[in-house]
């Protein structure tokens, strides 16, 4: 089997993978949007987390072949294992996303209504752990334990570090490979962003997430470290790592983070968090399974809540003022609290980017590290150090970017700037 893809062209799948990928829950991705409400502003970005899935799985497989070049497998069967299951768990990362993707996240239930511990304690669900509950609790894990000599567990185990794996199956001659196979899937420099900013990119007609993919694939390696396998990179890929971390950084600020996508993402929240509202995200998987990106559209434009006709007649609120900086210096809280006493509806809103997650706070235990290998191809490698020691551009971005926005209704931008004492055209 294989599709046609606008980023790699040809995608092969195995005939087990085909099995999967036919299955209601990897279909059910055609109906969520990758973007969200970024379509509004970027019209282009109709893609959806089906297509991306793929991409993700088509770099796993080359992403796997690299990184584990050279290394000596106990038998081809091992080595074949564990490419599958790594093309398998790309395919099946994102399969707990709500509809529009992220932007109703917000509305998950309690984490324990899907099944799953907490070691956090009560908490929100997020679309990982729906992922998890669909991998390991609906028939989703009989097909995989038919078609394969692991379990939807080890596929499990991949999107989520932390969880605890049954058996050896991911150790080969006494070493543990899972570590490796989880980068892949989850970390600084992994499949998913990978596929995600070229495909976004392209999509959006934006040029920030146009990143070097062939090389930075190209270049991976490994290195072994506290008795595991873990993901390496050659240090002729650092600039391309650098770019791609970059590129990513951008493409949050500048597209995912646009105004309109945000104000239309406030005006659901708002509907969600009204006691009237008579719509919210269920917890039975069986259910789940129905609601995507049509059902949600459906809704909104049966019910007659305000916030809910403002996103499909696509009348959102305007930005009366904008803010870019520091935490501080984005901060237009108090300005928004002056036009609620003023009585003027505002919608405030702060979106913060980060370089990285691991930026202070990164530790072994949360995310392992990812190596850089020292030295010229084909000798032996000459050092070994941590990315984050490698790469300057941690340090050189380690502040959060934030921007701060005030939305009013369209009526009442005139008299918003006014009271807070903005040019008025």
């Amino acid at each position: 089997m294989e599709v046609r893809d606008p980023v790699y062209g040809r995608i092969e799948l195995e005939a087990n993978e085909g099995h999967v990928v036919a299955h209601p829950w990897i279909q059910r991705l055609r109906d969520i949007r990758q973007t969200g409400f970024s379509i509004f502003p970027f019209p282009g970005a109709t893609h959806s987390r089906y297509s991306h899935s793929l991409g993700a799985m088509c770099l796993a497989g080359r992403a796997f072949d690299n990184a584990t070049r050279g290394w000596q497998y106990s038998s081809p069967r091992v080595r074949q294992a564990y490419r599958n299951v790594v093309r398998l768990a790309a395919m099946c990362h994102d399969l707990g996303h709500a509809p529009f993707s992220h932007c109703t996240e917000f509305a998950m239930p309690g984490v324990e209504s899907l099944g799953l511990h907490s070691v956090q304690g009560p908490r929100r669900a997020t679309h990982e752990d729906y992922t998890i509950a669909i991998l390991v609790n609906t028939d989703l894990a009989d097909l995989i334990a038919r078609e394969y000599s692991f379990t939807a567990e080890h596929v499990a185990a991949l999107v989520d570090h932390r969880r605890e794996v049954p058996d050896d199956f991911f150790y080969d001659n006494g070493l543990n490979h899972r570590r490796l196979l989880s980068q892949l899937i989850s970390s600084e420099l992994d499949v998913d962003r990978l596929d995600y900013l070229v495909r976004d990119a392209i999509h959006t007609g934006t040029a920030y997430g146009r990143v070097d993919v062939d090389w930075l694939i190209g270049s991976l390696s490994h290195h072994v470290a506290d008795g595991q396998l873990t993901l390496a990179i050659h240090e002729r890929a650092i600039y391309a790592f650098d770019h791609f971390l970059l590129g990513r950084h951008h493409m949050f600020l500048q597209v995912y983070f646009h105004h309109k996508s945000v104000v239309l993402e406030e005006h659901l929240r708002r509907y969600m968090e009204d006691e009237g509202r008579s719509w919210s995200l269920p917890s039975d998987l069986s259910q789940y399974l129905c609601v995507d990106d049509a059902s949600l559209w459906t809704h909104l434009r049966g019910t007659s809540h305000p916030m809910a006709q403002r996103i499909v007649q696509r009348r959102p609120y305007e930005r009366v003022v904008e803010r870019h900086g520091s935490e501080r210096a984005a901060d237009l809280k108090s300005s928004a609290d002056t036009l609620s006493a003023e009585g003027i509806d505002a919608i405030y809103s702060s979106s913060t980017g980060r370089l990285s997650r691991y930026v202070g706070t990164f530790n072994a235990a949360y995310q392992p590290p990812i190596y850089v290998l020292e030295g010229l191809d084909k000798h032996p490698v000459e050092r070994v150090r941590t990315l984050t020691e490698v790469s300057g551009v941690f340090g050189r971005y380690a502040d959060a970017r934030c921007i701060g926005r005030i939305y009013v209704a369209p009526e009442d931008v005139r008299a918003a700037r006014q009271v807070l004492g903005l040019p008025v055209a």
